[in-house]
């Protein structure tokens, strides 16, 4: 579904890194969406939205999974 998204939709260069700067990363290369950054373990929505992107972290904030369009 991400493939029918405009601009850039995975950011797997951003596990690894800091949430808050993965998130300011995302919206500077995709102006189309927002970047969220919730614990892992985070309960969230099913639906499927273009402009959006959850950035997962751990307890350190640090990124644990790929952070896509969704």
């Amino acid at each position: 579904m991400a493939s029918q998204c405009q601009g850039k939709n995975s950011w797997p260069e951003l596990v690894g890194t800091n949430g808050d700067f993965a998130a300011s990363v995302i919206e500077r290369e995709n102006r189309r969406v927002d970047a969220a950054v919730i614990p892992v373990q985070s309960r969230v929505t099913a639906d499927f939205r273009c402009d959006r992107v959850r950035v997962r972290v751990d307890g350190n904030r640090v990124v644990v999974r790929v952070p896509s369009i969704g």
